[in-house]
């Protein structure tokens, strides 16, 4: 599933087609993806004004001239395509979708003033559209946690946030509720950085009063891999692509991920990288310099 690095990717490829431009048109060829749309989505979206578009955790949100909102999931296959008026196709995600997309699979189109036209592909459907009313808190958003590129997610903020936390270290940083928009990828390479086994408790990281050091490491890990895959489009794994149709890159400069039984990139480490399933995802370590 894409993680923050690949949303964040798709949402400034979609910026400057959707802000400050007017939705001319809905086009739906289903009522529903992961679950059904509003009956009134396409009357709430048609003819409005795009003011803003944000992320939060893994989201798109576009923000609306009359107050409600367009909020977007990606799922595992969902990607937009972005038709400019000349008839050019720029494809803006598709982290784990097949080659040659088949158009059945083209659920919602927008018609955007001044000729271009956004479409949303989702082979499996576990994407999600649905409608925030008039700014109204949505369910889907009321329990995330702190994104781990703002000034308030720092060593101190994670002490209380691991303090008694009985789960694995990784498990902990892809919780949505602890921390928003982390996933399987970037949490083992921030791991990698950060000297730290993804394996041992979180609570054994807190301290009573002052943050241990190791967490002040392991929050400017995260922050760096997160910049630098953004700055990269984001991971391939298969068919991802960033804003100018071109694949993202980060992938090549995986230090652990998907490295199981190669030698520990780690000067002077002489382990090999382990491959571990927790939670029913791939977890890749080095047990000899991850503690």
């Amino acid at each position: 599933m894409p993680e923050l690095p690949e949303v964040e990717t798709v949402r400034r490829g979609l910026e400057p087609v959707l802000t400050g431009r007017r939705i001319t048109a809905v086009h739906l060829a289903r009522q529903d993806l992961r679950f059904a749309l509003p009956k009134d989505f396409v009357a709430r979206l048609q003819g409005r004004r795009v003011v803003e578009l944000t992320r939060r955790a893994k989201y798109l949100i576009a923000t609306l001239d009359s107050g409600d909102g367009l909020l977007m999931h990606l799922g595992m296959t969902g990607r937009f395509t972005v038709v400019v008026p000349d008839g050019r196709a720029i494809t803006l995600g598709e982290l784990y979708f097949e080659p040659a997309a088949a158009r059945t699979h083209d659920h919602v189109v927008f018609d955007i003033e001044g000729g271009h036209r956004v479409v949303y592909n989702d082979a499996r459907r576990f994407g999600i559209m649905d409608i925030i009313v008039n700014g109204a808190p949505h369910p889907l958003l009321a329990h995330l946690g702190v994104e781990p590129l703002d000034d308030a997610f720092d060593a101190a903020w994670l002490n209380a946030a691991f303090r008694g936390k009985r789960a694995p270290l990784k498990a902990a940083l892809i919780d949505q509720r602890i921390i928003a928009g982390l996933g399987n990828i970037y949490v083992c390479e921030a791991l990698y950085r950060a000297k730290l086994s993804p394996l041992r408790r979180a609570g054994s990281l807190a301290r009573p009063r002052k943050p241990d050091v190791r967490l002040a490491r392991l929050v400017g890990a995260i922050r760096a891999v997160l910049i630098e895959a953004i700055a990269a489009g984001g991971s391939t794994l298969r068919d991802y692509a960033r804003t100018d149709g071109t694949a993202g890159a980060f992938q090549t400069v995986f230090e652990v991920y998907d490295r199981e039984g190669q030698r520990c990139l780690r000067p002077g480490c002489r382990g090999h990288v382990r491959r571990t399933v927790q939670s029913g995802r791939s977890t890749f370590w080095c047990p000899i310099c991850q503690r």
